[in-house]
């Protein structure tokens, strides 16, 4: 597979391998999911957004492209979760020992286990932050271990996690719940002193995953699994500025993306949100 977009839609001298600091690394892979269908079409979806969007960024005053963004081949492997998984670990590492910022585009949620494994190898003091509607904390679900249900189980044999926005889960899960790493959706919702909260929670190196069914249905309908009661552009926005401005961002990913032919509003906001995360990650100078 191939696709017909890079990441911005950029000219050829800004998406080199060789003189690019980010890798768009797309993994369309929804083999696990068990409602809503479509998010192995989400990558390409968020590529051809991508190539609409304007890419001064008002807020940072930064062209962040100009640091280089290359879209890499996606990577291709449904034969099982487990073998998708090593997968995206191998193809996600050799791009971190070649110096390269990560960023990751699912598909379903499962994707970011290879992910974090990769990193955690390069990165030490290492916490995932979870932007999500739902726990993903199954031990295992429909027979394995690595459906996007159990995803944040597999993160917590690697590292720390903290989750934001939740506001659905199993009861199965709550044993494995660390209450002062939980940010229930309608514990945040009208507040803003819980931005800080979470930043001390996390460690020096972040890793973020987001899960794009942590915003509201409102202006996110585009999932497999739409929660009420989600977040807004402003409220994740907030809380990223604030994480990247105190700590070390080393990859993130964008997930869960199930496009729609008749809305193309979710896809430029998926693609945008990866470009005002770059903005905020690249701004110290890094």
């Amino acid at each position: 597979m191939t696709y017909h977009n890079n990441y911005g839609g950029l000219d050829a001298g800004y998406t080199s391998l060789e003189h690019s600091r980010v890798v768009v690394l797309p993994v369309p892979y929804d083999e696990t999911s068990t409602w809503g269908k479509g998010a192995d079409k989400g990558p390409e979806a968020i590529l051809e957004a991508s190539a609409n969007m304007e890419l001064y960024d008002i807020e940072t005053n930064s062209e962040i492209y100009k640091i280089g963004i290359f879209t890499a081949p996606p990577v291709i492997e449904k034969s099982s979760p487990e073998k998708m998984v090593n997968a995206v670990y191998r193809e996600t590492l050799k791009y971190l020992n070649q110096g390269k910022f990560i960023v990751g585009l699912g598909g379903e949620h499962s994707v970011t286990t290879g992910f974090v494994r990769a990193h955690a190898e390069l990165y030490k003091n290492l916490t995932v932050l979870q932007l999500d509607a739902h726990t993903d904390l199954r031990p295992e679900y429909e027979g394995s271990p690595y459906n996007h249900a159990c995803v944040m189980s597999r993160v917590a044999e690697i590292c720390p996690f903290v989750q934001v926005g939740i506001r659905s889960m199993d009861s199965i899960e709550k044993p494995f719940l660390k209450q002062e790493k939980l940010f229930l959706a309608e514990h945040i919702h009208g507040r803003s002193d819980w931005h800080q909260k979470v930043a001390d929670q996390l460690t020096e190196n972040v890793f973020i995953t987001i899960d794009l069914d942590v915003f509201d249905p409102s202006i996110m309908p585009s999932t497999g699994t739409p929660e009420p009661g989600g977040m807004l552009w402003y409220d994740v926005i907030d809380l990223l500025r604030l994480v990247a401005g105190q700590r070390n961002i080393i990859g993130f990913d964008v997930v869960e993306l199930a496009p729609s032919e008749t809305n193309k509003a979710p896809d430029f906001m998926a693609s945008k949100l990866i470009y005002k995360l770059l903005s905020y990650a690249f701004q110290t100078g890094r």
